[in-house]
C-alpha cells in the first residue's frame, strides 16, 4: 500500500465556526470576559479576534432558533487556543478565578500545561500553553506520550511575582492551537484525517483516542470516542461546531489533498475566497465540515 504524502510542516488551524443563539451571552463571555474584540463581517458572521491582531480565532453564525446538538452526536470536544508565554496562561488562570468563571479542569499534559472550560452555550475551550518540544514525552512505537496529571496551579501562579500585570485581552500572538472532535469511530477518523487528509498520527495509545497533527506539532487534531461512540450525526443547524478551518501553507499539497478526497468520492465544494487564499469544503465519515485553505498564488 501507497502510504499518504503528509501535510507540510507550517500547517496550521484557521477559524473555528460556532452556531449560537445568545448574542448576549456570547459578547459577555468572549468580548467581557476572555478580551476579545467581536466585529462584524460582510458575509453576516460575527468573528472573535484578538484586538491587536487580524486574524479570527471563531466565526460565529448567530440563530436565536438553533436547536441544542445532541449530546453524543460527533462535534466539537472543544477548540484550544495556544498562548504565546506561559505567564498568559498564569494571567488568564488568576483571571478567570477572580471572575469566579467555573474550570471543568486544569491539566498537565507534559507537552503543555491546559486549563478547560465552556462558553455560556456549552462550546468547550482549552486555554494551554506548551513545553518546549525538546521536554515532550517521547515514545518507542508512536511519536509522542501525552498524559493526562494534575496542573500544578501554585507554580503557574509564581510566574506573576515579577510580572503581576492583570490579564486585559486575548494576546495578539495567541492562535487556534488545536482543535478537538468527539467523532463516532476512530477508525473512520484515521481514514480521513490521516489517510486522506495527510495528518500524521502522533499518539494512539491513550484510551478511546486518536491525536494527529503536521510538522512534528504533539496535535493539530484530537479525536475521541469517550461520549460518541457509534452515533448519529447531529441534525443540521444545531447549536455548535458549523466547521473549522485548515490552512495548507503548499498548493501543491493543497491539491493533492483536495484529489485523494475526490478519489475517496468525498464531497469538495471549490472556489472559496477570504483573506486566508484559496478555498474548498468537504466534510468527514461524520458529516463534520472542514475548509481547506491554501494562500493564493503570487507569481
Amino acid at each position: 500500500m501507497v502510504s499518504t504524502p503528509m501535510l507540510p510542516p507550517m500547517t496550521r488551524l484557521g477559524p473555528v465556526t460556532l452556531c449560537v443563539a445568545d448574542e448576549r451571552l456570547l459578547r459577555l463571555f468572549y468580548e467581557g470576559i476572555l478580551g476579545y474584540a467581536l466585529v462584524n463581517r460582510p458575509d453576516g458572521l460575527l468573528a472573535a479576534i484578538p484586538p491587536a491582531a487580524s486574524a479570527p480565532h471563531f466565526l460565529f453564525v448567530l440563530d436565536p432558533a438553533a436547536p441544542p446538538r445532541p449530546a453524543r452526536a460527533p462535534g466539537l470536544y472543544h477548540t484550544a487556543i495556544l498562548m504565546p508565554k506561559r505567564i498568559e496562561l498564569a494571567r488568564v488562570l488568576r483571571h478567570l478565578l477572580q471572575l469566579r468563571w467555573p474550570l471543568a479542569g486544569a491539566s498537565d499534559h507534559q507537552v503543555s500545561e491546559a486549563l478547560y472550560l465552556a462558553d455560556p452555550e456549552g462550546n468547550g475551550l482549552e486555554l494551554y500553553a506548551d513545553r518546549p518540544p525538546e521536554h515532550w514525552p517521547r515514545g518507542t512505537s508512536e511519536p509522542i506520550t501525552m498524559v493526562t496529571e494534575p496542573l500544578d496551579v501554585h507554580d503557574l501562579l509564581r510566574e506573576l511575582e515579577e510580572s503581576p500585570d492583570p490579564w486585559r485581552t486575548m494576546p495578539a500572538a495567541a492562535q487556534v492551537g488545536h482543535v478537538h472532535l468527539q467523532v463516532s469511530s476512530l477508525e473512520l477518523a484515521e481514514r480521513f484525517y490521516v489517510d486522506l487528509l495527510g495528518f500524521e498520527v502522533m499518539q494512539r495509545s491513550y484510551p478511546g483516542a486518536l491525536f494527529v497533527a503536521a510538522g512534528g506539532y504533539h496535535h493539530h487534531l484530537g479525536l475521541n470516542i469517550w461520549n460518541s461512540h457509534r452515533a448519529d450525526p447531529a441534525p443540521p443547524g444545531c447549536r455548535g461546531l458549523v466547521r473549522f478551518a485548515l490552512v495548507i501553507p503548499n498548493r501543491a499539497a493543497w491539491n493533492a489533498a483536495l484529489d485523494r478526497l475526490e478519489q475517496a468520492g468525498r464531497p469538495i465544494e471549490r472556489g472559496l475566497s477570504s483573506e486566508l487564499g484559496e478555498g474548498a469544503r468537504t466534510c468527514d465519515y461524520d458529516n463534520l465540515e472542514i475548509e481547506l485553505w491554501t494562500p493564493l498564488k503570487t507569481d
